[in-house]
């Protein structure tokens, strides 16, 4: 029997690899960069794993996903209850919002279409302080 983690997902080699690489940065990060960041720190995983495993861990809700401006897909280990981000679009630096305002404007524009079961994702482009 193979053990899983609270996911489901089996703890490979990899995907613990992948975790504790997003767990030691801030912000979020392309599947390249992580796995710059994976070599540079000696561990053995080819660019498609980063890339696979990286979806299976959205997939699971253990990481957030977003696609940049440009629509490169980038990674974050996120808190777990439901939030948006803010990202400056010169550095990165991200910051996790709630906006009960667009869950209330969700919920009527879901019902007001007769849709039930709708999720959503909210990001903000801007510019930070530090890069004004």
């Amino acid at each position: 029997m193979t053990s899983t983690d609270q996911s489901g997902l089996r703890p490979t080699k990899q995907r613990l690899a992948v975790a504790s690489a997003l767990a030691a940065t801030e912000g979020f990060h392309s599947a390249q960069e992580i796995h710059d960041l994976l070599t540079r720190r000696g561990d053995s995983v080819g660019l498609a794993t980063v890339y696979r495993t990286l979806q299976k861990l959205a997939d699971a809700g253990e990481v957030d996903m977003m696609r940049t401006e440009e629509g490169e897909a980038i990674y974050r280990r996120c808190s777990d209850n439901h939030h948006h981000h803010l990202v400056c679009r010169d550095c990165g630096r991200t910051v996790e919002v709630e906006g009960p305002a667009v869950e209330r404007w969700t919920t009527a524009i879901a019902a007001e279409h007769g849709y039930a079961d709708v999720s959503h994702t909210l990001e903000i482009f801007g510019t930070c302080q530090d890069c004004q």
